[in-house]
Parts: C-alpha cells; sequence; structure tokens
C-alpha cells in the first residue's frame, strides 16, 4: 500500500506504552533529506522506545510508518537506514579492519574507503588492533567508521555522544552535517545540545507528546 507525502520517511499517528503507561500517542513527524532530527525528553519519557520502533526492534500499539510513500515493511526501508545504539554493535574479538570489512559484507559500499573513514574518525594506525583492547571513546568512533564505510539514507542514533570527549562529540556534529549537507538524514538522542548550525534541525519533545 502506497502512502501520498512529500516527507521520505513519514512517521503517522504512532503510539506506545510500557508496563501500562503511556509514553506517546498520536506521534506524527515527516523527515525529508537533509533534515536532522533531535528527540529530546526526561529518562523513561520514550526516547529509545521510539528509536527502536523506528529500526524494527519492537512494534508500536498503533500508528503507521511508512519510507518513500510506502510502509517500511514493504520498501528499501531497512537497507537504507543504519542504526548505532548504547551498544556500539562491534564484534570485540574481531580487529578494527576485521569489523569494518564485516561491515560492508553485510551493506553496500558508501563515500568512504575504510583507510578514509579510519583517518575520518582518528582511528589511523589502529586497523590491526582487536576491539577489546580499545577505549570506550575509540569503539564509539569506530561505529561511526561503520557509517561512514557504508551507505545508509538515515541514520539513527542513540546517545551517540555517550563516552566522547570534546573533540569527538565535535566529530560526531560535523559528520551528521555532512551527511545531511549530501542529502542523507539523521534522527538522534542526545542530553547534549547540538552546536553545529545546520539549519534542517528540528526538535521533537516527547514529554510533551501523551
Amino acid at each position: 500500500m502506497e502512502h501520498s507525502s512529500s516527507a521520505m520517511l513519514e512517521v503517522a499517528g504512532l503510539s506506545c506504552s510500557r508496563d501500562d503507561r503511556l509514553l506517546f500517542s498520536g506521534l506524527s513527524f515527516g523527515l525529508r533529506p537533509g533534515q536532522v532530527l533531535l528527540l529530546e525528553g526526561s529518562n523513561g519519557s520514550g526516547k529509545t522506545t521510539l528509536l527502536r520502533i523506528l529500526c524494527g526492534f519492537r512494534e508500536a500499539d498503533g500508528g503507521e510508518i511508512f519510507w518513500a510513500g510506502r510502509r517500511i515493511a514493504e520498501s528499501r526501508y531497512f537497507a537504507d537506514m543504519a542504526y548505532v545504539g548504547h551498544a556500539d554493535g562491534t564484534k570485540k574479538e574481531l580487529t578494527v579492519l576485521e569489523n569494518l570489512r564485516f561491515a560492508l559484507a553485510l551493506g553496500h559500499p558508501g563515500q568512504y574507503s575504510i583507510d578514509l573513514a579510519l583517518q575520518k574518525v582518528r582511528l589511523s594506525g589502529y586497523d590491526d588492533s582487536p576491539v577489546q583492547s580499545l577505549s570506550a571513546g575509540q569503539k564509539r568512533r569506530l561505529s561511526l567508521a561503520r557509517l561512514l564505510v557504508t551507505h545508509s539514507i538515515l541514520w539513527i542514533l542513540d546517545e551517540p555522544f555517550t563516552s566522547l570527549d570534546k573533540q569527538g562529540i565535535e566529530l560526531i556534529e560535523t559528520l551528521m552535517d555532512e551527511h545531511a549537507k549530501n542529502g542523507g538524514m539523521v534522527i538522534l538522542t542526545s542530553h547534549h545540545d547540538l552546536t553545529f548550525p545546520h539549519l534542517g534541525l528540528q526538535r521533537i519533545h516527547l514529554d510533551s507528546c501523551p
């Protein structure tokens, strides 16, 4: 079934409860290429739950999600979307290089080669390092390199600034800005207020949604 919308991603009337408590209802928004959406709210307001619904990890209690005018299950949505959550999604027993090669084997090549991606996230020289030997911040930057070496239109990021220093935070903001300027889209949760001057930034405060 197709749905008419000018937005690439359209969320229509989404609702979700947890432990008999309503997190949000009637939540609707659209996202177009070049836009960044920041989900805000207090702990327990449903930010991570909403991201898990958008990633297909759990079902909403009501509402629909459309991608390019089609329900996400009937579209290329899951091929066009990449998720980085609280866990870094890396295989600790593999090296940095092996992790990125594994990511490429599962997806489509992005605009960055592995070498360029490692330079971009400041992990040059760590190719043969086992992931389990990296610091928390380095593991976070490796998860960002995975986004760069594979092609995804929509990035979904859950607290991406966790474990990062000031330089790491600035790096993520730069990568998100570049991705949006190239026609990509980003949805993220964060307690860190974004400072990059991107004109396509939207905000939804989940505390005010139910």
